[in-house]
């Protein structure tokens, strides 16, 4: 991909890019929601899914002569709950101690923006628009060109696509369409299987946690009506009830803390 790359002390300090990359943080939630969703497709739907990540070389082995951090993309994220893993697609201009194609993992408070495509629209992208804000139209026409994407009026970010016509139970619902549209197979699956319901893989995910990580309240309910576990624990020590917390989605949280096995966490450990 090629993509411009900001770094500098200014854009990354002032108040306007400090707001475009809180703004990401604060819905990077509705980029894993697509990316997990994407995983389960038969047929790809995104054209390209990245986040952006500052980096920096060691005190004693920075390029003077470039600027002190470097903002670069990651794609094929995976995030547990806690960190973003991926590998760098973008090739180094200043910073010595990562390479393109480099794998990548940091923890979610280090991730600046996030962005996805479907058919050539760009969702998301908080700090590239913070940017495009700035440029005259032919600079913005330029850099849009570069990319080779739509990103649309610079002050009206996109976060999800518009269900309100295509889907609007899933609008009202706050779900994402394929969550609604797989629910009923999910229930067959379930009576069918009632054991996969509280079934791990390697990494100890349960269905309960990828679905509470997906922000899925739908699905989760329908996951503890049919006796998954909201007290099993990842390999890396996590809850299906943190992995929601992890990105605010507050109706999975409320299931959970109104469940009669609710999960509560006194001083680091499990109570009820």
């Amino acid at each position: 991909m090629s993509s411009p790359i900001y770094s500098s002390p200014r854009p990354e300090f002032d108040a306007a890019m400090q707001e475009a990359v809180a703004e990401a943080r604060r819905t990077f939630k509705f980029f894993w929601r697509e990316l997990y969703w994407e995983s389960r497709r038969i047929v790809p739907g995104l054209d390209l899914a990245c986040v952006k990540v500052p980096f920096s070389d060691p005190p004693g082995s920075r390029n003077d002569d470039g600027p002190e951090v470097e903002h670069m993309w990651i794609n094929d994220d995976v995030f547990d709950g806690q960190n973003v893993q991926g590998t760098l697609i973008n090739s180094p201009r200043w910073v010595r101690s990562v390479a393109e194609g480099d794998h990548i993992t940091v923890p979610l408070s280090m991730v600046h923006d996030w962005l996805y495509v479907i058919g050539g629209r760009a969702y998301g992208g908080w700090t590239v628009n913070c940017m495009r804000l700035r440029m005259s139209d032919e600079e913005r026409l330029s850099h849009d060109e570069a990319w080779g994407l739509d990103f649309g009026d610079p002050n009206q970010v996109l976060v999800v696509p518009d269900w309100s016509k295509s889907n609007p139970a899933a609008e009202k619902a706050g779900e994402h369409p394929m969550a609604l549209n797989m629910l009923k197979s999910l229930e067959i699956h379930l009576k069918q299987h009632p054991e996969d319901s509280r079934s791990s893989d390697d990494a100890g995910w349960t269905q309960l946690h990828s679905f509470a990580l997906a922000g899925s309240a739908a699905s989760v309910q329908m996951l503890l009506a049919h006796g998954a576990d909201p007290t099993a624990i990842t390999n890396s020590g996590m809850t299906s009830q943190q992995m929601a917390e992890a990105l605010g989605w507050e109706a999975v949280v409320n299931l959970f803390q109104n469940h009669p096995a609710r999960v509560c966490l006194k001083d680091g450990r499990l109570g009820s």
